[in-house]
């Protein structure tokens, strides 16, 4: 996606520093950049204009504020560039489980907002990306229980081997036009309602 169509919200309750921000993202061929300063309003601007990126800056955060744009952080799913002019491990361990792609620490220049932004972005779309992977391998590794639960039926019931259990799951499926786990997961429920 280009500089100029990213959507970018920056909140900031000093309109000095936010203007900073805005200048160094307007500089760097950003066009679509939104500027609120009344973090009460946050959730709504959100909702109502979902930016494909958030910068926040805080001057001194105070932990409650800091825990509120955290938990805001977990819940929207967008690359998050916080600023904030000091900090603890704690507070850093917080940022990084709640998702907030880049968490700088006295580091508000307007040169340095571009390629913080750009990093943001790009460390928000690599930790989707294994998000999504792990996802896949979980559901992966749940649908190979459920064949295995399945073909453990048929050889107890019908004394096959596991490589014919296999192939009659495999051939009911595609006779049928489902997915294997699918006729796995049938047979599995069907067991468990007639009983041992």
């Amino acid at each position: 996606m280009p500089n100029s169509a990213l959507s970018i919200l920056i909140i900031d309750e000093n309109r000095i520093r936010a203007s900073i921000i805005e200048s160094g993202l307007r500089e760097a061929g950003h066009e679509r950049v939104t500027v609120i300063h009344d973090v009460n309003e946050v959730a709504r601007t959100i909702q109502a204009s979902a930016p494909d990126v958030i910068v926040i800056d805080l001057e001194n955060p105070q932990r409650d504020t800091l825990e509120h744009f955290f938990s805001l952080s977990r819940a929207i799913q967008r690359p998050i560039a916080m600023f904030v002019d000091r900090s603890d491990g704690a507070m850093i361990e917080k940022a990084v489980e709640a998702g907030v792609s880049a968490y700088v620490v006295d580091g508000l220049k307007k040169e340095r907002v571009k390629p913080i932004l750009d990093m943001a972005i790009s460390r928000f779309n690599a930790f989707s990306r294994l998000t999504r992977e792990l996802e896949q391998a979980r559901s992966e590794l749940e649908d190979r229980k459920i064949i295995d639960q399945a073909k453990g039926i048929l050889m107890k019931t019908r004394g096959l081997s596991e490589a014919d259990a296999y192939s009659l799951l495999r051939s009911t499926a595609m006779n049928q036009n489902r997915r294997l786990v699918d006729i796995a997961q049938s047979l599995v429920t069907a067991a468990s309602l007639l009983g041992p």
